[in-house]
């Protein structure tokens, strides 16, 4: 397995503008390492056989089902309405599109 080279960990300071100093290279170089070779290792793992999941357990909807119930009376909704017409309430225009 490839290790990670000082100059690859420059490369990458510099395309995400870091300032790294001599010290530091030395430090990421090692890290970096460490964690492509971790990564290498999952993708080791032979799951040919396991279907892609969104969750590791099942989910279920805990919501209740949908009852049809009487609503409010329009008028009763748009009695204490600062500004209602034709049955709906009137608000500010708030864009200023042309109709």
């Amino acid at each position: 397995m490839t290790t990670i080279s000082r100059d690859e960990v420059a490369h990458l300071a510099r395309l995400a503008r870091l300032a790294v100093t001599e010290q530091e290279l030395d430090t990421f170089a090692g890290q970096l390492d460490v964690i492509l070779q971790a990564v290498a290792r999952v993708g080791e793992v032979t799951a040919g056989e396991i279907p892609p999941t969104s969750h590791a357990v099942p989910l279920t909807n805990v919501l209740r089902p949908d009852e049809v119930t009487p609503s409010l009376p329009v008028a009763e909704a748009l009695a204490q309405a600062p500004d209602a017409a034709e049955g709906r309430f009137r608000v500010p225009r708030i864009l200023d599109e042309e109709e």
